[in-house]
């Protein structure tokens, strides 16, 4: 797991070196273990590395010939590619080695043969040109970003890199800035900074002398609807063998590891069936921790504690006070560069910093929900609209409370739905994965975590587990008002005391009761930033701050205070060293 970046310049340019010092130091936290450089010609490539695999000999760039590439990312597969190159003399035993010599065979379709997760960046210098390729996990697990410039190209594993070597601009694009207010996060290629762009997941970008020439997708969706399984006259045995087998298979590959590893556990299905595998598989007093709140919030602290405690795992407890959030918040905020207002941001940050202390590799539940359709917007989709059915992400987080402003908030989803070509159950299920899942929790568990030089790991995002679920039937996945029923029913039998058939009462970050607790001092701090005069009118903020105990109102506030944070860090350049009052009131 690392951060990697660099520059691919037309030819007759040479990179840089004080551009490529700004890029490895604006993401040494991704990789404070050590760091690499590859300049050839007008193209170079850097790397930091957080060691997780092959701790002595991992080192990058590999190289190989007049060919090297860097990646962030882990590869599960490494040993069956490996395999399939009898007369290759590898270097190291990284995972990241074998894609190399993968591309460098077929191209940049080389990812088809790739499992797991990455981000990756191979040069090769030819006679008359130079070659690269840059390619992102189907997922979108990793990131990868762009900014095309007049003499070439350059990437990084996150936005802010780009922009603290010059590349982009530190302005918003009003369109993403509306998306943002209403979805919580922003959709597809472009980002909020004008001038940079995401790789998209699963896509590859050939790149020949600065200059990008062709793209390649990998749809992790539309391959797992390749699978020969015959779903639809499948029993329910059959499909707890399939989900079993699955399982066993991703969660196994994620436990690779050179260094210490744990799991965070909400006491919720998606976290309670990977610690029900990992104990299966034999991981000995496995490390477990779980948020709670000093405030009465719903949460799973007790049954997180119990599962652990049926498993034998070490089990932590951390509890998250207001004062804590105060503090902390603008430095978990300006982590966010590719912002996410998702409050969950702040129990999963807090849980990487303590979970930091004891291990490198943390597993987590990511995913669970899409794949196996668990929320309860999918039942929704499914009824008529008489009965209460409406399609999902029609109404955002402001409704019309935004005058004039945001329209065309959906458009970016609405190109997604179109472009899915499906109805029902899996078209919501595929919208998420495509835009909700990469744009937003996979954002903000890469961030949270690697703002504190931790990997995280989501072994329900597996090509083999999209294999086998994706395709099911809908009566696999909702049932009995139930959903994800095939994992509940999975997990009734491999770990019975997560009774996962019982009510949940879910996980809840008070954040309402928080900026209510201050709202008036809060309220008017937020209001005079102009970033928000833009957007509402002060009088109507302060009023929703003051009542942000409604539930409502409190999404609306707390997007509000996010993206103030943001913008004062990320556009106006206020460090993220006071709490959220001196942030919000520093001079610029």
């Amino acid at each position: 797991m690392c951060g990697i970046a660099g520059l691919f310049g037309r030819p007759g340019t040479t990179p840089d070196p004080e551009i490529l010092d700004r890029l490895a130091k604006a993401i040494t936290h991704r990789g404070p273990d050590g760091a690499g450089r590859f300049v050839q010609g007008s193209a170079a490539l850097q790397h930091r590395r957080l060691s997780i695999v092959d701790l002595e000999g991992g080192a990058q760039p590999i190289l190989h010939g007049n060919a090297g590439l860097i990646a962030n990312g882990e590869i599960y597969n490494d040993r069956e590619i490996r395999s399939t190159f009898p007369s290759a003399t590898f270097k190291t035993h990284s995972d990241c080695e074998p894609p190399l010599y993968l591309w460098l065979r077929d191209g940049s379709g080389y990812t088809k043969e790739l499992r797991g997760m990455y981000a990756i960046a191979a040069l090769e210098c030819g006679q008359g040109q130079q070659e690269m390729v840059l390619s992102r996990d189907p997922f979108g697990i990793k990131p990868l970003y762009v900014a095309e410039y007049e003499e070439g190209i350059a990437f990084a594993s996150e936005a802010q890199a780009l922009l603290a070597a010059g590349f982009g601009s530190r302005t918003v694009r009003p369109a993403a800035r509306d998306e943002l207010l209403q979805l919580q996060f922003t959709t597809g290629r472009k980002t909020i900074f004008p001038g940079i762009r995401r790789v998209l997941p699963g896509e590859s970008l050939r790149i020949v002398d600065g200059r990008v020439m062709a793209t390649h997708r990998r749809h992790v969706l539309s391959e797992a609807c390749d699978s020969l399984t015959p779903f639809e006259s499948m029993t329910d045995a059959q499909a707890l063998a399939c989900v079993d087998a699955a399982l066993m298979d991703s969660v196994g590959a994620h436990l690779r590891s050179d260094v210490p590893l744990g799991l965070f556990l909400s006491g919720g299905i998606d976290s309670s069936a990977i610690l029900a595998a990992v104990h299966r598989l034999g991981l000995n007093h496995p490390k477990t921790w779980t948020a709670r709140f000093d405030q009465g919030s719903a949460d799973e602290t007790a049954a997180a504690a119990h599962l652990a405690a049926s498993v034998g795992a070490e089990h932590h407890v951390l509890t998250v006070s207001e004062e804590m959030v105060w503090r902390d918040l603008p430095a978990i905020v300006a982590c966010m560069d590719d912002p996410v207002a998702d409050y969950a941001i702040i129990p999963t940050w807090f849980l990487a910093r303590e979970a930091r202390k004891d291990v490198t590799v943390i597993l987590s539940g990511e995913g669970g929900d899409e794949l196996f359709a668990g929320y309860g917007r999918y039942r929704r989709a499914l009824k008529p609209w008489w009965k209460g059915g409406r399609s999902t992400y029609r109404s955002g987080t402001f409704g019309r409370r935004l005058p004039g402003r945001g329209r065309h908030w959906r458009d970016g989803m609405a190109t997604t739905e179109m472009a899915q070509g499906l109805s029902g159950l899996q078209a919501a299920q595929a919208l998420d994965v495509c835009e909700w899942l990469p744009n937003d929790l996979l954002i903000k568990l890469d961030r949270c975590l690697m703002a504190h030089s931790a990997e995280g790991r989501t072994p329900l995002l597996d090509p083999v587990v999209a294999k086998a679920v994706w395709s099911m039937p809908d009566r696999f996945k909702l049932r009995d008002g139930y959903g994800k029923w095939i994992l509940r029913r999975w997990l009734q039998d491999a770990l019975p005391e997560s009774r996962p058939f019982a009510p949940k009462q879910g996980f809840t970050v008070p954040i309402g009761n928080w900026i209510e607790g201050r709202g008036k001092e809060l309220g008017l701090l937020v209001s005079q930033q102009p970033c928000i005069r833009e957007i509402m009118p002060a009088k109507k903020v302060q009023k929703l701050f003051e009542s942000a105990a409604q539930r409502r109102h409190a999404r609306q506030s707390w997007t509000l205070l996010f993206y103030a944070l943001w913008h004062r860090h990320h556009i106006e350049g206020i460090p993220a060293d006071g709490d959220v009052f001196d942030t919000l009131s520093r001079a610029a």
